[in-house]
């Protein structure tokens, strides 16, 4: 199965998004990260999904969504040609045994420390979806208290839109 994103711009009115997000459920996919936000222009939301599955059931999905009510316009991304952001927050451990190990890498990912007690350290870590795994396999032997990730948003490069 292969991985694709798919982003919808949608008018931002009261029970779209659980139109959409029941169109995914009845046809039996797991989504693997939804983002929703407002665009430019407040009448509309921007919906961006990352999902595994075949060819022909992506095609089934992206034509079962240009087919909602308040669904404007629904475009695959080409993974070559878009720009995927991710950002996640991880708690971890903060003792003296750790600490330089997390500093450092932090350093080297760009992630930033944007809390700090005696107890733990609370790191920010933004870019791909590959880079953030990267940081969490590096945390995890260091003691990841906890993690919260705001799943992919995605922009096609050049001028084409949604």
């Amino acid at each position: 199965m292969k991985r694709f994103v798919i982003a919808a711009l949608v008018e931002n009115k009261y029970g779209v998004l659980t139109r959409v997000s029941g169109l995914f459920m009845r046809k039996g996919f797991n989504i693997d990260s939804l983002t929703v936000g407002e665009t430019d222009n407040p009448e509309f939301s921007r919906i961006t999904v990352t999902l595994k599955g075949d060819d022909y059931a992506r095609e089934q999905l992206i034509n079962q969504l240009k087919k909602l009510h308040n669904v404007k316009n629904v475009k695959l991304l080409d993974e070559e040609q878009t720009v995927e952001r991710e950002l996640m927050l991880v708690k971890v451990k903060n003792s003296p045994e750790n600490r330089s190990e997390v500093m450092a890498a932090s350093e080297i990912y760009r992630a930033k420390v944007i809390d700090y007690n005696p107890e733990t350290l609370c790191v920010e870590v933004t870019g791909e979806p590959s880079k953030i795994n990267a940081f969490i396999n590096v945390m995890q032997p260091l003691g990841i208290i906890e993690l919260c990730r705001t799943g992919v948003v995605a922009l096609e490069r050049g001028r084409s839109i949604v």
